[in-house]
């Protein structure tokens, strides 16, 4: 079987089991956050964090709830690290220094698992468990939540209630990400992945010198660490250790658990707004911007320039020969159309255009199909430009299902967009004009300015991959660095939450002839092309710098 044949094989193979978890999954979700009904152990968690469920909030209180749990997660995180030498289950690692233990924190509790050290050389069973983990599932419910909040602001009307943040946080933990986790553990476990809690021990010789691994709960990490969108390694080389990812099942397998929820919750959309050809709609965007991506990947990385490329099939510098050029390319581009981060092959080493996608793939937001919870929200707020746009065009009030986009609208959708835009070009720029940090570039030229960019985009964007070249520990980059992850997780929700107070405040206008129709192919073009030129073309003169001048060299 020919290496692109294997990689078609596969990327139908995964749409498959997509398409397979969509509905039930989708309609799960739906009745999860709907329910006015609470489990039992939810009642405990409620009571031991002094939470009434019941209790609606507008959207300036949902906020309070989402910062201040947010503020603890970093504080905690930060704590512990920094306590870590004391700690039982260290495995005699010392305490983490204080840069890197606050990036570590910002970088988990935003969802984006931006990793500056070796995991198995700095981190013990405690900080992995008791701190990294846990934030694999909170942040990612915490997105979930804020995504549900938005969609409330579409279905509901004439109040500005959004419902209880605290009910939909644990709502997500107990009910949605534990359960899938559960199995997704056991499933990698009975494929080869390890799970358990032994310390650093010898495995043999390597280049004269004895080679050492520790071990650890590393199924149980790994599969939250897909399903949540959240992408941090137990190991340094991440999903390209054969201790997370051993072979091309376990990669498609989490590939799929990288897309499940994102894709499901398009269908959650559409039932909670009453309407599942909306959802439709938006999942029919995404997966046109994800399938062009995988395609054009493939084609960057199988081209045959050269009798060295021609020899190995394609591209194989950076990437694992169990998983070739195809599985390697469907997991780069969903890596980086989602908040994931996590990486099955290193994207440095990636061909110029293809090193670009993923950047592309992450400066368009991570909406196709983005992260959890965050790749709906961006979608919508994307679908309210769409809408805004069309309406210019025809002359009529915008209106997108059955709410009106006034000015007060437009505004909270455009400072969305515009936050990350300027903290990656910001903050890029200044690395680049400054004499320290260009130190951390083990490249010059076009290709050491990419590994800058792509730092910043990866960061703001709450995605957590690196272009592997740069030394992104020093106090430099991990303090700017976790400054923008932290607010590029944290302002763009304060505006899509007073979006959704604003609409759920709205008196629903009835559809006429001129309405345009929101569910239909034209509206997906359109906000393809929405999402395409104003987003993708805000970076074009960065990519033109970086990527795109070495991929045309």
């Amino acid at each position: 079987m020919s290496p692109v044949l294997a990689g078609v094989l596969q990327l139908l193979a995964l749409m498959a089991a997509l398409a397979l978890a969509y509905v039930p999954l989708g309609n799960y979700l739906a009745k999860v956050y709907s329910s006015s009904k609470h489990l039992r152990v939810e009642r405990w968690i409620y009571k031991g964090i002094g939470a009434n469920p019941d209790t609606e909030m507008r959207w300036s209180a949902y906020l309070r709830g989402v910062l201040a749990f947010s503020v603890a997660g970093v504080l905690f995180l930060y704590l512990l690290q920094r306590l870590q030498g004391v700690l039982p289950g260290s495995l005699g690692f010392a305490s983490i220094d204080p840069d890197q233990a606050f990036n570590t924190a910002a970088s988990f509790v935003a969802n984006t698992n931006w990793q500056s050290y070796y995991g198995e050389q700095a981190m013990g069973h405690v900080v992995q468990t008791a701190g990294l983990a846990v934030q694999n599932f909170v942040s990612a419910a915490v997105g979930i939540a804020v995504a549900v909040a938005l969609v409330r602001g579409f279905a509901r009307s004439r109040t500005g209630e959004l419902g209880n943040f605290w009910a939909d946080l644990v709502r997500g933990v107990v009910r949605v990400l534990v359960p899938i986790a559960v199995v997704g553990a056991l499933i990698l476990v009975a494929c080869g992945v390890i799970q358990n809690f032994s310390g650093i021990h010898e495995v043999g010789q390597f280049m004269g010198g004895t080679q050492e691994w520790n071990g650890g709960a590393v199924a149980s990490q790994e599969v939250i660490k897909e399903l949540g969108t959240n992408g941090g390694g137990y190991f340094n080389a991440n999903s390209a250790h054969p201790f997370e990812n051993p072979t091309p099942f376990t990669n498609l397998f989490e590939i799929f658990l990288i897309l499940l929820i994102p894709v499901a919750l398009t269908r959650t959309f559409g039932v909670m707004t009453g309407s599942v050809r909306q959802g439709y709609a938006i999942l029919a965007t995404m997966a046109t911007i994800w399938v062009g991506f995988v395609a054009l990947m493939m084609w960057t990385e199988f081209a045959h320039h050269g009798p060295a490329l021609q020899a190995a099939g394609g591209a194989m510098e950076g990437k694992e020969v169990r998983f070739g050029i195809g599985g390697s390319s469907i997991f780069a581009v969903s890596t980086t159309l989602t908040s994931t981060g996590a990486v099955d092959s290193f994207h440095s080493s990636y061909t110029g255009l293809g090193g670009g996608i993923t950047m592309l793939g992450m400066m368009l937001g991570e909406i196709a199909p983005g992260g959890v919870g965050s790749g709906l929200y961006g979608m919508l707020v994307m679908a309210v430009i769409a809408v805004f746009i069309a309406g210019l065009m025809v002359g009529r009030t915008p209106e997108y299902l059955g709410k009106k986009i006034g000015t007060r609208e437009i505004k909270f959708a455009a400072c969305y967009i515009l936050i990350t835009p300027a903290l990656v070009l910001v903050f890029t720029a200044a690395a680049m004009a400054l004499p320290t940090p260009g130190d951390s570039m083990t490249n010059s030229g076009a290709h050491g300015f990419s590994e800058v960019l792509y730092a910043y985009t990866s960061a703001s964007n709450n995605n957590g991959s690196a272009f592997a070249g740069l030394n992104a520990d020093t106090q430099w980059f991990n303090t700017t660095l976790g400054l923008a992850m932290l607010l590029g997780r944290f302002l763009p929700m304060v505006f899509v939450l007073a979006l959704a107070g604003s609409l759920a405040g709205q008196q629903p206008v009835p559809a006429t002839k001129g309405t345009l129709r929101t569910e239909k192919p034209l509206f997906s073009g359109l906000l393809v092309g929405a999402v395409l030129i104003i987003t993708g073309l805000t970076y074009f003169p960065a990519l033109a710098l970086g990527p795109l001048a070495e991929g045309l060299a």
